[in-house]
C-alpha cells in the first residue's frame, strides 16, 4: 500500500502541520518562491513515486497565488509518477461566484473546478462548502466535510444555557444549515430576511422568530467584511436577546471585519481555523477559534485506507 506523502502550499502551513502532527508523520519537503517577475516555482523535495499524496492549501490570504500555487504543486506530483493526489482545500476559492446571478456574470467555482482537475487532482476535500452544488462541478470524488459536529461541541461546552437558546440564520441562503443544528441540539430557530442594494451592503433585515430573553447564536458558513452579521446581532439585542453569539465556519474577516466585531454586541465570534486566524485574535479578543485539523487528519486517515468518510458528517473525533 502506498504511504501518506503530506505536502503545504503557503497559505496555511500551521493548519497542516497540525494534520500532520495528528497523522503521526511529517511535512513533506517542498520549497515554493517568486522570480523576480513574479512568476511562482515550487519544487518538491523528495520523491511522490507510487505514494498517496495529499496537499494542504486553502482559499486565503493572496487567493490567486496560492491557488497557482497549489495547482503547479498538483501537476509536479503528477508528472513525478504519485499515485493519487488529493487537494485538501479547507475554504474553497471563488466558491461565492457560484451561480450565474446576473447578466454576463462568470461562474468562477466552475473554472476553479475545471482548472484543478486538468491540473491532475484525483479527489477534493473540502469544508462546508459555500453552495453544496460546486460538488457537481467537478468529475472527480469530491468530499465536503462538515464543521457542524465541532460547532455542536464548541456549543454544549462554553455556552450557558444553550438548552435555552434560539440558532439564527443571518439570510435564507442558511436556513438549511441552521435546522439541522437546531433539531440536533433540540432547540428552536430563527432567521434574518435581508435586503441587499449591492454586493458586500446589507439594506434592510427583517427577523423572522422569538429571542426575547434567550441567548441568540448566529450561525454562518463564512464572514468576510462581517457587515451581515454585525448588524444582525444589532437586530437581536433589538428584539430582546440576552445573549448574542456568532459562530462561523470560515472567518475570512477582511476589511473593516475586526473593528465592526469589536463595536458589535457579541459575547464571543467563533471561527475555525479553516483559514489563520493568529493576527485575528490578536486585534480582537472576541475571537474564539475551533481547531478542525482533527476532522480534515481524520478524513486523510480514512481515505487513505479506503474507509467511510460519512462518520464525519455527524461525529467529531476525539
Amino acid at each position: 500500500m502506498p504511504n501518506i506523502k503530506i505536502f503545504s502550499g503557503s497559505s496555511h502551513t500551521d493548519l497542516a502541520e497540525k494534520i500532520a502532527h495528528r497523522l503521526g508523520t511529517h511535512l513533506g519537503k517542498v520549497v515554493s518562491r517568486k522570480f523576480s517577475n513574479q512568476e511562482t516555482c515550487v519544487e518538491i523535495g523528495e520523491s511522490v513515486r507510487g505514494e498517496d499524496v495529499y496537499i494542504v492549501q486553502s482559499g486565503c490570504g493572496s487567493i490567486n497565488d496560492n491557488l497557482m500555487e497549489l495547482l503547479i504543486m498538483i501537476h509536479a506530483c503528477k508528472i513525478a509518477s504519485s499515485h493519487r493526489v488529493t487537494a485538501l482545500i479547507p475554504l474553497f476559492p471563488y466558491a461565492r461566484q457560484d451561480k450565474k446571478d446576473k447578466s454576463r456574470a462568470p461562474i468562477s467555482a466552475k473554472l476553479v473546478a475545471n482548472m484543478l482537475s486538468i491540473a491532475g487532482a484525483d479527489h477534493i476535500i473540502t469544508m462546508d462548502l459555500h453552495a453544496s452544488q460546486i460538488q457537481g462541478f467537478f468529475d472527480i470524488p469530491v468530499d465536503n466535510l462538515y464543521a457542524e459536529p465541532a460547532v455542536l461541541k464548541w456549543i454544549r461546552e462554553n455556552i450557558e444555557g444553550w438548552k435555552n437558546s434560539v440558532i439564527v440564520s443571518p439570510d435564507a441562503g442558511g436556513a438549511k444549515r441552521v435546522t439541522s443544528i437546531a433539531d440536533r441540539l433540540n432547540v428552536d430557530f430563527a432567521l434574518i430576511h435581508k435586503e441587499r442594494k449591492r454586493a458586500n451592503e446589507v439594506d434592510r433585515m427583517v427577523l423572522v422568530g422569538d429571542v426575547k430573553e434567550r441567548v441568540a447564536i448566529l450561525v454562518d458558513d463564512m464572514a468576510d467584511t462581517c457587515g451581515t452579521i454585525c448588524c444582525a446581532a444589532d437586530k437581536l439585542v433589538m428584539a430582546g436577546a440576552s445573549k448574542v453569539y456568532a459562530i462561523l465556519t470560515h472567518g475570512i474577516l477582511s476589511g473593516p471585519a475586526l473593528s465592526r466585531i469589536n463595536k458589535a454586541p457579541f459575547e464571543a465570534v467563533v471561527v475555525t481555523n479553516t483559514t489563520p486566524q493568529e493576527e485575528h485574535c490578536a486585534e480582537s479578543d472576541k475571537i474564539k477559534v475551533i481547531d478542525i485539523s482533527p476532522i480534515l487528519a481524520e478524513a486523510i486517515r480514512r481515505t487513505h485506507n479506503g474507509e467511510s468518510v460519512s462518520y464525519l458528517f455527524s461525529n467529531a473525533p476525539l
